[in-house]
């Protein structure tokens, strides 16, 4: 039995890739400063322990090799842990290098992008399973638990690998982008949008593992690419490789959704080759996760993993991910909803499908600026409309992790930009004080909150009950 310890195991990504490792019969042991959210609960059900702090006499003495993370507090100088690890010369990799190895024989779904990516592979993932193919799959957050999607990863039995891909370095020493491990024979490229601008300065750089992602798709491969966004579009086209498109506003696209109707039950026509398809119903709220279902579906048709009637009955049955607008007070008249805002494009989206889902209800936002881009100069643009449709915004302080890396944007900077709706988010109080009952609340960050996010549930659950 083999035997590896995490460094840093309860990353999104680390955490899965543990969970991978478990169920192909390795030992797993690991370490972190801190745990919350996902992870916490995918480790937990996995049956993976670890320690919290880093600490050399972590390393268990007959460890094989090791995985560590690329966060700023795992930098080798940073670290005494990590310094200890490599003194031994064992094996070192990063989590997407491990997922290469794990998968390299799989026909491996590579579902890219600048956002989108995690819905976007948790559907085909579960459309797959739900129709009987026991697809294995890596998604970098956590699917609303199904028996189909138990967790955030799974092996699988068939061919298939669906595997969500992430353009940022995969560790300290290697530059190159995560999805560069992970073998694609089809891509879904969901959109390519500027980010990381610690990392890419120009929309160039930002774009070049894109290129190479693509060239790596063999020539029975196939992309299957948004057409809504263009510079995603853009770029498939001009790699040389099949490519079916998807979207709900680009009348030419390949597959799009037609007399779409929002509301508690969300219900579109599906058109495909310019044949209707049927319509389908989804409960997940906003725009794009209707562009979502309907690129997930296009590659599961494309590659005729399930029909059309599998499809809608999959669909009906998908419960949605984790921090990706779930109601986290169902016992609340006034709801609250996470969503997952790293960035600019994803911000937006989720605050676009709350104006959609609850246009006379005022929006109230908090928002904690936890990316790079939310805290870097360079993004300050990003705050000039971002929370246009919201009546008041609270704004937590940046997170200071890796903050003399970059050029740190300061709270006050941030608050004084966004203008009169901004207000210090410090306590859960501040906010729920403030309330009347008829709003609806949305969460906006990558990080918790300083942990405040279950007390502030409980407290507005408290103050108003169904």
């Amino acid at each position: 039995m083999q035997k590896v310890h995490f460094i840093g195991i309860a990353g999104v990504g680390m955490s899965a890739t543990a969970l991978l490792l478990k169920e192909a019969g390795w030992q797993v042991t690991g370490s972190d400063a801190e745990c919350y959210g996902p992870p916490r609960d995918i480790l937990s059900r996995g049956g993976i322990s670890f320690s919290l702090g880093y600490d050399p006499k972590n390393i268990p003495a007959d460890a094989d090799c090791f995985v560590i993370g690329r966060n700023a507090k795992l930098a080798p100088e940073e670290n005494a842990e990590v310094r200890a690890a490599l003194a031994l010369g064992k094996p070192v990799y990063s989590f997407p290098e491990i997922l290469g190895q794990l998968t390299k024989e799989r026909e491996n779904l590579v579902v890219a992008g600048s956002y989108g990516k995690s819905t976007m592979a948790t559907i085909v993932a579960h459309i797959l399973r739900h129709a009987g193919v026991d697809a294995g799959y890596f998604i970098g957050a956590e699917p609303v638990e199904t028996k189909w999607l138990p967790s955030s990863a799974a092996l699988g039995s068939a061919a298939p690998f669906i595997l969500e891909g992430d353009e940022y370095p995969s560790a300290h020493d290697d530059l190159r982008a995560k999805f560069m491990h992970l073998h694609p024979h089809d891509i879904i490229l969901t959109s390519v949008v500027h980010d990381h601008v610690n990392v890419y300065p120009s929309f160039t750089d930002y774009q070049k593992p894109f290129q190479e992602l693509l060239a790596l798709v063999p020539d029975d491969g196939i992309v299957v690419s948004s057409a809504d966004e263009p510079n995603a579009l853009a770029l498939a086209q001009a790699s040389g490789k099949k490519v079916i498109s998807y979207g709900i506003k680009n009348s030419s696209a390949d597959y799009r959704a037609a007399d779409i109707h929002y509301g508690e039950k969300t219900h579109f026509h599906l058109i495909g080759k310019e044949a209707m398809l049927g319509e389908i119903e989804t409960t997940l709220l906003g725009a794009h996760n209707v562009e979502n279902i309907v690129g997930a579906v296009a590659y599961v048709l494309a590659r005729g993993y399930a029909n059309f009637a599998q499809i809608l009955d999959a669909v009906n049955d998908f419960k949605g991910v984790h921090r990706r607008l779930d109601n986290i007070a169902p016992l609340s008249r006034v709801p609250i909803f996470e969503g997952f805002g790293s960035s600019y494009e994803k911000a937006r989206t989720a605050i676009e499908a709350m104006t959609l889902h609850f246009p006379d209800k005022p929006l109230v936002i908090i928002f904690e600026p936890h990316t790079f881009g939310w805290r870097n100069r360079a993004n300050l643009n990003w705050y000039d409309d971002v929370f246009k449709e919201s009546s008041v915004v609270f704004i937590a302080p940046p997170a200071t992790q890796g903050a003399s890396t970059h050029d740190q944007l300061s709270h006050e900077e941030i608050l004084t930009h966004v203008g009169v709706i901004a207000k210090p988010y410090t306590t859960p109080d501040t906010v729920v004080q403030s309330l009347s009952g008829n709003e609806v609340v949305l969460i906006l960050t990558s990080g918790n909150l300083e942990g405040t996010i279950p007390t502030f549930v409980e407290e507005i659950t408290k103050k108003f009950p169904v």
